[in-house]
C-alpha cells in the first residue's frame, strides 16, 4: 500500500492523469471513500490521461457512464445502488474484460464480480477542505508496477 497526500483538487486531477496515461485495456480501478472525497475528481484526471475530451460526471444516478472518444474507452460505474444485489445482472465482467478501462465506485457492493487483478484507491477527507489522502492498494503485478512508477 502506498499513501499520498493531495494538496488540492488540481493535484488530484494531475495524479489521475498520470495514472490514466499508464492504463491498458481491461484495467479495473476501484475507488472508495465518502461523498465528496475526490473520487470523481480523480476520474476526471484519469479521463484526461486517456485523452477523453468529454466532461466527466458522477454516475450516481445512471450506474454506468461510458466514454468512447479517447485512447481507450472509460467505463465509470457507481455500484452504490446495487447494495441489495443486481451487479451480476449488469454484465460487469463484460466491461472488465473489454477494450477499455473500468472505474468502479462503491465496489464493495459488487466485490464478487471483480477480477483478481485491480487497483484499489481509498480516498480520505482531511480537516483541510482542499487536502485529501489517497491510499493505493494494488492487486497484481501490473498494478504493483504502476503504483511504484507513477505514484510519488
Amino acid at each position: 500500500m502506498k499513501t499520498v497526500e493531495m494538496a488540492s483538487r488540481e493535484a488530484t486531477i494531475a495524479l489521475g492523469e498520470a495514472v490514466g496515461k499508464q492504463l491498458a485495456a481491461g484495467d479495473v480501478l476501484v475507488l472508495d471513500g465518502d461523498l465528496g472525497a475526490g473520487k470523481t475528481t480523480f476520474t476526471k484526471g484519469l479521463a484526461k490521461g486517456l485523452a477523453i475530451p468529454d466532461i466527466i460526471k458522477s454516475p450516481t444516478f445512471t450506474i454506468i457512464h461510458e466514454y468512447h472518444d479517447g485512447r481507450l474507452p472509460l467505463y465509470h460505474m457507481d455500484a452504490y445502488r446495487l447494495e441489495n444485489g443486481g451487479g451480476e445482472d449488469l454484465g460487469l465482467e463484460e466491461y472488465f474484460d473489454s477494450d477499455g478501462v473500468s472505474v468502479v465506485e462503491w465496489a464493495e457492493f459488487v466485490a464478487d464480480e471483480l477480477p483478481d487483478d485491480y487497483l484499489a484507491i481509498h480516498f480520505k477527507r482531511t480537516d483541510d477542505e482542499d487536502r485529501r489522502v489517497l491510499e493505493f492498494e494494488p492487486h497484481g503485478d501490473h498494478f504493483d508496477h504502476l503504483v511504484m512508477t507513477v505514484v510519488k
